[in-house]
């Protein structure tokens, strides 16, 4: 059975941070850099293109530490980071880059819908791989509340998929900007956890209806839309309901 394997491990302002691998997984935990019994864990996805330490992603899961006492914990998705890049990989960034050049949205939004399928298909049981090895750590524990706070873009593309097949999640935060084909519909309608869903209203690369119609399809009784001003990379939130995690674990 694949378990935790720790390689570095430091600690700054009441954060404790490690990076580890599980099996060929590389990813990083972030807990209260004193211990004071099992915390809640949430688990954070990471952009179509990044990896699970951009600055963002760093700052939002120290920040859910520090202010929550949650731990947070973050992998690369296939193909992205630290894991090897394969052809597949290659192959739809290149018709992405393409698409986007020739300014073909259909084409950026098939490639886009095709690789997002594909990556969440690897990527969902290696999250809930990710989650039993946690749930067993002593800090963590098997009764944590767990939550999703994956960001917009891929983190939604495979977030979506994971909520709907992963019972153990109690709330999730999703965003826009990734293209919706039908398959992360029907996983939407699926997911009845309290959601909260990030549009970015300007995104030029996923049409504004499509991001609606998903959020439409959640079978959640509570959800949220929160909407501001951006394009898919330059997008500044206001507004947002900040405790929504905490209040759910």
């Amino acid at each position: 059975m694949d378990s935790v394997r720790f390689l570095a491990d430091s600690s700054s302002d009441g954060v404790r941070e490690r990076d580890f691998i599980v099996g060929e997984i590389p990813g990083v935990l972030w807990s209260p850099a004193v211990a004071g019994g099992p915390t809640p864990l949430v688990l954070m996805g990471h952009g179509g293109g990044q990896h699970k330490k951009t600055p963002a992603q760093v700052a939002r899961a120290r920040d859910n530490v520090v202010k929550w006492g949650f731990s947070v914990v973050a992998i690369d998705a296939p193909g992205h980071g630290d894991r090897p890049r394969r052809a597949v990989d290659d192959q739809a960034r290149a018709e992405l880059r393409q698409a986007m050049t020739d300014g073909d949205s259909a084409g950026v939004a098939s490639v886009s819908a095709r690789y997002g399928a594909t990556l969440a298909e690897q990527a969902v049981p290696e999250w809930q791989l990710i989650l039993k090895v946690f749930q067993d750590l002593p800090e963590i524990g098997p009764e944590a509340p767990i939550g999703y706070g994956g960001g917009i873009t891929l983190g939604t593309g495979i977030g979506i998929p994971l909520v709907a097949a992963e019972p153990r999640i109690r709330a999730a935060i999703f965003g826009g900007g990734f293209v919706v084909g039908e398959s992360l519909i029907e996983a939407a309608r699926r997911i009845t956890v309290p959601v909260q869903f990030l549009l970015p209203w300007d995104d030029q690369h996923v049409d504004r209806q499509s991001a609606l119609d998903l959020f439409d399809a959640f079978g959640s009784a509570e959800k949220t839309l929160h909407a501001n001003p951006g394009d898919h990379r330059n997008i500044r939130w206001y507004g947002l309901d900040e405790a929504f995690l905490s209040r759910h674990l």
